[in-house]
């Protein structure tokens, strides 16, 4: 088995609970209280701008400095425009010990324009594949968005899969959406509470495992700077990776 640590945050384009826009608080709270344990993968949501040409926020070549992760989505294929951070504000950084084999996009239908990034990477020579997304605050599209993810799934080789970002799933036991129904498989882990910053009691962020991986341990973060940095608190999580059969 290996374990693959993994931490997620919606970081809300800048924009802090005081109002104010500050990317460079956004990175400066990353590096001092969301990676001080540096994660296997970091998974950014809302990290581009909102409307076209979707220009990345931050500074990531500082967060690749500061933290030791590499930004993995460097290739023009990995991103929405040449300008981006990530696909639809989607972003992946990974660490020295994580092997990346393949990146796919995945556009997802709403009416809000909603993306996902899937990554197959190794740890430790165990195979795994972790789809970062930001869902629909809509409950039936988000069933139909991950319907996609399910269909793409589907047409894929079956590894261990992880599913992780702003779910906006407030229902702890998560409904049709993450079911084997729709997904294929069914994925599970704990609901923690992240939303909204200052007083959470809805785990609207996940990190959800199936095919044989699974969730050891999955924790809220939380700190000064992470309360005012973005409405929702980080998640970090451990993923206990079976060996290739």
């Amino acid at each position: 088995m290996a374990v693959l640590s993994i931490t997620s945050w919606n970081i809300h384009r800048g924009r802090g609970e005081d109002g104010v826009i500050d990317p460079s608080r956004t990175a400066d709270v990353l590096l001092r209280e969301v990676v001080g344990r540096r994660p296997d993968l970091l998974v950014l949501q809302e990290a581009d701008e909102e409307r076209p040409p979707h220009r990345g926020i931050l500074d990531l070549d500082g967060i690749e400095t500061g933290t030791g992760l590499r930004h993995v989505q460097r290739d023009r294929r990995s991103l929405w425009g040449a300008e981006s951070h990530g696909f639809l504000g989607v972003c992946f950084l990974a660490g020295t010990g994580v092997e990346i084999e393949e990146i796919a996009l995945l556009d997802l239908p709403g009416h809000c324009h909603r993306g996902a990034v899937v990554l197959d990477i190794r740890k430790d020579g165990c195979p795994l594949r972790v789809i970062g997304t930001h869902l629909s605050l809509s409950q039936a599209l988000r069933i139909v968005q991950m319907r996609t993810v399910g269909q793409f799934l589907f047409r894929k080789p079956a590894r261990p899969a992880v599913l992780c970002g702003d779910l906006n799933e407030w229902r702890p036991w998560g409904g049709l959406a993450f079911s084997r129904r729709v997904l294929g498989d069914r994925f599970a882990g704990p609901a923690r509470a992240t939303f909204p910053v200052q007083r959470p009691f809805l785990p609207l962020d996940r990190v959800l495992a199936a095919g044989g991986a699974r969730v050891l341990h999955a924790q809220a973060l939380d700190g000064p700077g992470i309360r005012l940095a973005s409405d929702h608190r980080p998640l970090a999580a451990e993923i206990e990776v079976p060996p290739p059969v």
